[in-house]
């Protein structure tokens, strides 16, 4: 199992949902400890996305300390998660 790291701003955002998408989006991080990089994964530069219902999760893997870093969580189709991501990990 991959240890698990959640960024503070991550924290922050997953407070604010409803809590049906907030169990939806802790069961699918969960999941990725077991499977860091499952058939739905879609590379973007050095990390990776899946989807959770409507909202978008962006993490990175480091194989060799077997970690799993959580680094960005938002809304499916906002363009704006991308652009976040790029400006702090681009």
């Amino acid at each position: 199992m991959y240890a698990l790291q959640i960024e503070s701003d991550v924290i922050k955002s997953l407070q604010k949902l409803p809590p049906k998408i907030f169990r939806q989006i802790v069961f699918k991080v969960l999941a990725l400890q077991q499977t860091p990089l499952p058939q739905d994964c879609k590379p973007i530069g050095p990390a990776y996305r899946v989807d959770s219902d409507e909202y978008r999760i962006l993490y990175f893997v480091d194989h060799k300390k077997e970690l799993l870093q959580i680094v960005l969580i938002a809304k499916r189709n906002d363009d704006e998660v991308y652009r976040k991501f790029m400006r702090r990990f681009g």
